[in-house]
């Protein structure tokens, strides 16, 4: 198949926000099965402001333990547009990446809280006074 195609081979038949607004439960029709936790689609969000346009452009996120996803938005019949609790609203989530997302969570997630050490950052928002 073109790379510039879609593939299709992940087709949701289910997108459940939890109620606590923190994290996001994504069912497919090959029968797989995602909770994918609200910090963790925010810190790995498709947009440019945190991917950069290049991969040495990628920007490391920190701080977001605590976000929500305030919304849900349909993008065509490939993708959603999720809008956090922090106003960042402009990653659009296709069906493939929140598979992708699904299956390399540990692997992402583990590689996230080494670079936040690394860069003496924390997941903790920061508090206000």
């Amino acid at each position: 198949m073109p790379q510039n195609q879609p593939s299709h081979t992940h087709w949701p038949t289910e997108l459940r926000l939890r109620k606590d607004r923190k994290a996001l439960v994504v069912s497919f029709e090959n029968g797989e099965r995602f909770e994918l936790p609200a910090e963790y689609l925010r810190v790995e969000s498709p947009s440019a402001e945190v991917q950069g346009h290049h991969p040495d452009q990628r920007q490391l996120v920190g701080g977001k333990r605590d976000v929500q996803i305030l919304e849900i938005h349909p993008v065509g019949n490939y993708a959603v547009r999720l809008v956090f609790d922090d106003m960042h609203s402009t990653g659009i989530y296709s069906w493939e990446y929140l598979a992708e997302l699904g299956h390399d969570h540990e692997k992402r997630f583990s590689r996230y809280l080494d670079e936040l050490k690394l860069k003496g950052m924390s997941r903790e928002p920061l508090k206000r006074h």
